[in-house]
């Protein structure tokens, strides 16, 4: 047992001392975060459980703790935290299973699903009007770092390609457009990884949302971007613009835009993609 384990295993113990309970890999992500599934044994607990480690050396749990309880409340389907051990780097919470949004798109689950995902995204966005500034800026600085990574990784480091003074100032000015778009939109609290790995299909509450710990206040239109432009699925494009007006008029009834303007929602829109 390797030594974070045997921590996860004495920590679970601390927790439910006359438990008896297996530990199995649940997934991991591009951080040094593991997941396990917890299984115990002759239990009164009626929910399905999961163990997120982040050892603190290299992970903070606070965020995620914060704004997970905070989103809970707010009514959307995060994974309900139990117990948090912000020294050791452990949360215990619920399980909200293993079938993803990318396992269950199709033809004729997209459009109940996609409207489940639209109606969760509404709601985490309207928690703005009660706390604006819980969450930091998307500043036109981190946007700009974002952009760049395309230049710095895709283009200089994948593809081998030496970027001349004037291939950079084109971009430059592409990104300042960008920018200003991004910007001039309604600011609202923004999941930040809204897409297909991170919803999970649940017979109630559906979607199970996942992986929030990069939380901003930013542009109206990019977690919506995030869901219909995702990188792991993709639509025709007069679909996608549908979805796009279909989401625009829901905006509207919630408060989340103050005009009416399709034609300017979908220049933001596509912009921010």
């Amino acid at each position: 047992m390797d030594r974070r384990k045997q921590i996860i295993h004495n920590w679970i113990k601390s927790l439910y001392p006359i438990e008896e309970f297996n530990l199995e890999s649940a997934s991991s992500d591009a951080s040094f975060r593991r997941y396990f599934r917890l299984f115990i044994k002759n239990t009164s607990l009626s929910e399905n459980l999961i163990v997120m480690d982040a050892p603190p050396e290299n992970e903070e749990i606070t965020t995620f703790c914060r704004l997970g309880r905070r989103f809970h409340k707010l009514g959307i389907n995060v994974p309900h935290i139990l117990h948090a051990d912000e020294e050791q780097g452990l949360v215990l919470m619920t399980d909200l299973g293993s079938q993803h949004y990318l396992d269950s798109l199709n033809e004729s689950t997209v459009e109940r699903l996609y409207g489940d995902a639209l109606g969760s995204l509404v709601t985490l966005q309207t928690g703005t009007f009660d706390d604006p500034d819980f969450l930091p800026p998307y500043s036109a600085q981190l946007l700009g770092q974002e952009m760049d990574l395309f230049r710095e990784w895709y283009l200089a480091i994948h593809l081998g390609l030496e970027i001349t003074a004037e291939e950079n100032k084109i971009m430059d000015e592409a990104w300042q457009l960008l920018i200003e778009s991004a910007l001039e939109q309604p600011k609202l609290w923004v999941h930040r990884d809204f897409h297909s790995r991170n919803l999970m299909v649940t017979d109630i509450h559906n979607p199970g949302v996942i992986d929030f710990q990069d939380a901003v206040t930013g542009p109206i239109t990019y977690d919506l971007v995030s869901l219909l432009k995702d990188c792991y699925i993709e639509w025709p494009k007069e679909r996608i613009e549908d979805w796009v007006l279909g989401y625009h008029d829901l905006a509207l009834q919630s408060g989340l835009l103050e005009k009416e303007d399709e034609q300017q929602f979908l220049r933001w829109f596509h912009r921010m993609g």
